[in-house]
């Protein structure tokens, strides 16, 4: 028995393992790294390397991807267009012409905008930031050109890069190995020819929230109408361990005067590169950067409303073309969205019971750094399904909630504003087990 649950426990454990970056809501969901070998050169090649974002409602936000990899041999990189290395590496051994990046495992990152048009190309020098694909397919894929040194000189001969790391602008990608694939057919700008690549590998990576954090990086909490209880977030949601916040706007103004604010938030880390700011969190009971909340407000004949605010409890932290994500039953049957976008999301057949939502462009399509200005609303207006509309149980708030692509911490199942003709499930669990009580005492009475 005990070496039955022992490999029980062992095919668990694998499972967990395996799943660990699945995400039900985009089951196929990745960002896919694809190398296209455009030409020879005298000692390697010239690739056309592309970043495509299929995950549907995670995007790479400021300061952007940086993508890594180790040579297979003693490989270099010569030049660079549309990108550049972040460090040149021992380059001693060449005279004359000196390669741009000589490290054995390069990191590539995008370049700003606004570089003279010479170091440009399509799809580039915005800075790392890749929109997700559901919020705009069109412009969810960056582009850098690589000319490689000390490499093979044909199909044969190129060895591909190992070790592919991508950070995107923090931990919590795992990229697989490179593999060849068909060479990618393009078509030439007037679209009256087709070329091709020499080569073609790809790499794809995958998100895990557990590998980028021990805790959530947002809570979501309840009210209605019908009842004035407020469910909040649950204490210490984004956990509390080696914390420091500060207590209002005033406080994190002077810290940032006097140069504190790093050590005021001992536990922030910075991402890759330094170029984000530590996080400077606004003292709360959850302890969270974000805070998503879902208003049941107004209840129709044929309709009901709710509203959404999502909140920014962070001092240091922009999140521009944020995504938010929510599954409930109805919202199959929405009729109107007022002032954020909406697209429903289909991850199983014809079930249509997820949405996500994003800011209008130039409008909410950046929710600001905690303050006076740090959050966003909208209402939602949904037809009710007589079927299965109530307002019973709990029925009329989402069961899972995303921000950025991270999955919020949720109230427990039954911590939510009850009609006021319901007795909360505890309660009336409570009222059973004293009744029990009393009917035994009066037997042992008898």
């Amino acid at each position: 028995m005990e070496v039955l649950n022992s490999v029980l426990l062992l095919i668990l454990a694998a499972t967990l393992s395996v799943a660990v970056a699945y995400d039900p809501l985009d089951p196929n969901g990745n960002i896919t790294i694809k190398w296209d070998v455009m030409s020879w050169t005298p000692d390697g090649y010239v690739a056309m390397v592309t970043i495509n974002n299929y995950q549907m409602y995670r995007h790479i936000m400021a300061p952007g991807w940086t993508v890594g990899w180790t040579w297979a041999r003693r490989e270099v990189i010569w030049s660079m267009v549309g990108a550049q290395a972040t460090e040149q590496g021992d380059c001693s051994r060449f005279k004359g012409n000196i390669p741009h990046c000589c490290k054995r495992t390069p990191a590539v990152v995008d370049l700003l905008p606004g570089v003279p048009y010479n170091q440009q190309i399509a799809n580039c020098c915005r800075g790392g930031v890749v929109p997700a694909y559901g919020q705009e397919p069109a412009a969810a894929v960056a582009a850098f050109q690589v000319s490689v040194g000390q490499a093979g000189t044909t199909n044969r001969t190129v060895k591909l890069p190992k070790n592919f790391t991508l950070l995107g602008p923090g931990p919590g990608y795992t990229c697989g190995p490179a593999k060849v694939v068909p060479s990618t057919v393009f078509l030439t700008p007037d679209h009256r020819r087709k070329t091709q690549a020499l080569m073609t590998w790809n790499v794809t990576c995958t998100y895990s929230q557990h590998l980028a954090s021990k805790y959530p990086s947002c809570c979501v909490s309840f009210s209605s109408f019908y009842n004035e209880t407020v469910i909040p977030c649950a204490k210490c949601s984004c956990g509390c361990e080696h914390k420091s916040c500060v207590r209002s706007e005033r406080d994190s103004k002077r810290l940032a005067v006097t140069g504190k604010h790093a050590a005021a938030a001992p536990h922030a880390t910075r991402v890759h590169g330094g170029g984000a700011p530590a996080s400077l969190l606004q003292c709360t009971t959850h302890m969270c950067p974000v805070r998503v909340h879902w208003h049941v407000k107004l209840n129709y004949k044929e309709y009901w409303r709710a509203k959404i605010t999502i909140t920014n409890f962070n001092y240091r932290m922009n999140y521009t073309g944020w995504t938010l994500v929510a599954q409930h039953p109805n919202l199959d049957n929405i009729t109107e969205v007022f002032s954020f976008d909406y697209k429903p999301i289909v991850a199983y057949g014809s079930i249509n019971d997820t949405a996500m939502f994003y800011g209008l462009k130039y409008f909410n399509d950046q929710l600001m750094e905690a303050g006076p200005h740090g959050n966003v609303q909208s209402e939602v207006l949904m037809r009710k399904d007589a079927s299965t509309f109530t307002f019973r149980q709990g029925w009329a708030f989402p069961r899972k909630v995303y921000f950025n692509g991270d999955e919020c911490q949720m109230p427990s199942p039954d911590s939510y504003p009850y009609l006021p003709n319901a007795a909360p499930a505890a309660a009336s669990a409570s009222l059973v087990r004293s009744a029990v009580v009393v009917a035994s005492l009066m037997l042992l009475m008898a």
